[in-house]
């Protein structure tokens, strides 16, 4: 007779098997008896498989992975398959224990573990049939994805726990699984997403998984040329008008044009319409998102956690970002780690002035160095007066002590090959002064032209290197206007020195002969020119200084000299008239010779070079 217990609880689950218990099966195939292993294969390999069935075969599985040696590869690799993400929370929770009782008894199975956990970073792959084609999609629309991914890294730590050398195991993995850039959107953020959770449980791994990403990002970002994201930008705007037209003409109804304009615009507003500029973009608000993350618990900034995402991501840039010409978004990761600390703004300065002035780095390097001091000091508007200052006073020093030694040497005239890092400094120089002059003489003028006058700019313009005719024009003739306006020194007249030796250089092609001009011989650029990627430049914009457009009457002045003894209400005309704009609309601004090349309508911030007359 039945208790009253056992009659209320539910009966067992019956579940239909075939070829005995596991254990059986196993000792079967060991003598050679392959039937009932082949039929348990098959059993787990059927799609239509039900929750009991895996539960009960885990359950057993989880008792006998002695059994589960070299030789029974074939079999984990079906177990490996079992659909347990998208089960019920009893398969998932089986399963969790099976994996940890396999690699803690049976390691040689770890790499195979690893690889499907991984494989599930991005969402699942479904056949959409269009136009009696097949094609193969990830599913976006998943909306377990979230928790599956939870999952996944339930069963990473698992393995971890029990396993200690996981992560020398899992790098390669996370390396051979990462997407191709011709994936979905979805699926590279997913992955991409997944990779920094991984940092966060396995903190040995985060330095490799940032080089990682920041290596895939830095691919795409050099591969999408700026002026190709702005040419289909505008192709993108122009179908936009004329469709919006189209429309207009045909649907004249208020209330169709404002839904219209509040819903699809919005929706698309901020999509980029180059289709890798739209992967960077999301991929770089992740990396953005990640930073802030990291370094700020609880909504206040944690010093150590950024100290050390901060020798990470420095070490990254050395590596990866450094040694790579002509990037235009990814390097902002340091712009943006820098903004949380004026420190971390300072050490990086010091970082790149070591690099720039270490005689051992390759000329090239120091450069490039170079550039990122000069684009950091003009763009990023938490840098204080003083440390600009600080860092002019540096840079200055180290060209005049490098005029002083060419001075007694023999190799004392104009040549990019053996002086490339004396000209690039003197380029910073400029650059920075070009764009911080007004705060470096703001408050006080007659301190101000005292400390700028202290720097002996024209001791450095006269000198026999003659920098002027290697900077970039666009620099050399707004640094003239600026230092002219304040008597600082007059440089027109090396100018137009510079420009009557400067000889063009004649190339033969199939079009016809080619007359080309180099206005860039030290091949350089400012690596925080402006940002343009439309969602994650939110994050960068409130730190940003822009260049704002010099109108006319800007120009006019330029020309008008100030006198020192002149009250500074009277002669700060063109200062007061240049207020940095904070909304995004650049005008024209120093810039690299490939910036100059553009056209005045499609550039942002970047137009051909400012001319300012000479004065008659």
């Amino acid at each position: 007779m039945l208790g009253g217990d056992e009659f209320i609880s539910p009966p067992p689950r019956k579940t239909v098997r075939f070829g005995g218990t596991l254990t059986d099966i196993l000792m079967k195939y060991e003598k050679g008896e392959t039937t009932d292993f082949e039929l348990l294969k098959h059993q787990l390999s059927d799609p239509d498989i039900k929750d009991a069935q895996i539960i009960n075969w885990l359950h057993e599985f989880r008792a006998s992975v002695i059994y589960l040696t070299k030789e029974r590869e074939q079999l984990v690799k079906v177990l490996l398959k079992l659909p347990w993400l998208r089960r019920s929370r009893e398969v998932v929770e089986e399963y969790l224990g099976f994996l940890s009782n396999l690699v803690s008894a049976q390691t040689v199975h770890l790499r195979p573990c690893l690889q499907m956990i991984v494989s599930q970073f991005v969402p699942p792959r479904i056949t959409i049939r269009e136009d009696d084609v097949d094609i193969s999609d990830s599913d976006d629309d998943d909306e377990n994805l979230s928790e599956n991914f939870n999952t996944c890294h339930r069963a990473l730590q698992t393995v971890a726990r029990y396993v200690p050398s996981t992560p020398q195991f899992l790098m390669p993995i996370l390396v051979e699984n990462f997407p191709f850039f011709n994936k979905s959107e979805r699926t590279l953020e997913c992955y991409v997403h997944n990779l920094l959770r991984v940092t966060v449980y396995l903190p040995t791994l985060r330095l490799q998984i940032l080089e990682l990403i920041i290596e895939k990002l830095l691919k795409l970002d050099v591969s999408t040329p700026q002026q190709d994201i702005e040419d289909a930008e505008e192709n993108a705007n122009n179908s936009d008008n004329e469709e919006k037209s189209t429309e207009e003409g045909l649907f004249d109804m208020e209330e169709d044009e404002e839904r219209k304009g509040n819903k699809v615009v919005s929706s698309s507003s901020e999509r980029m319409a180059h289709p890798l500029a739209e992967r960077l973009d999301i991929l770089m608000t992740i990396l953005f998102s990640y930073i802030k993350d990291v370094c700020h618990v609880n909504g206040k900034l944690d010093i150590s956690n950024t100290k050390d995402l901060y020798r990470d991501l420095v070490s990254v840039f050395d590596k990866l970002i450094l040694p790579t010409h002509a990037s235009c978004h990814v390097q902002y990761f340091m712009f943006y780690l820098c903004s949380f600390k004026l420190g971390l703004a300072e050490a990086f300065l010091d970082h790149l002035w070591k690099k720039l002035h270490d005689p051992n780095n390759a000329s090239v390097i120091r450069q490039t160095a170079g550039s990122y001091i000069g684009s950091f000091l003009a763009r990023a508007k938490f840098i204080p007066v003083v440390t600009v200052k600080a860092c002019l006073d540096l840079l200055v020093n180290w060209i005049h002590k490098y005029i002083d030694n060419q001075d007694k040497g023999a190799n004392v005239y104009c040549d990019v090959a053996l002086h490339g890092p004396f000209y690039s400094t003197c380029q910073v120089v400029f650059y920075t002064l070009i764009f911080r002059h007004k705060q470096l003489l703001d408050g006080n003028l007659r301190k101000g032209l005292s400390y700028l006058q202290s720097l002996n700019f024209e001791r450095i313009v006269m000198c026999q290197l003659n920098p002027l005719k290697i900077c970039i024009p666009s620099v050399v003739n707004l640094f003239a206007a600026i230092t002219r306006k304040y008597q600082l020194v007059f440089c027109y007249t090396i100018i137009e020195r510079n420009n009557r030796q400067f000889l063009p250089v004649v190339r033969s092609g199939s079009g016809g002969d080619l007359v080309q001009t180099c206005t860039n011989p030290l091949d350089s650029f400012f690596p925080f020119d402006p940002y343009i990627l439309k969602r994650s430049k939110k994050t960068i914009e409130p730190f940003y200084q822009f260049w704002e457009e010099l109108s006319a009457e800007d120009l006019e002045n330029l020309k008008k000299p100030i006198k020192e003894g002149t009250s500074e209400d009277e002669d700060d005309d063109f200062l007061k008239g240049e207020t940095p704009q904070n909304d995004g609309v650049v005008g024209i601004a120093p810039n690299s010779y490939e910036s100059n090349t553009r056209s005045p309508l499609s550039s942002i911030g970047s137009p051909p070079d400012c001319y300012v007359p000479y004065p008659q």
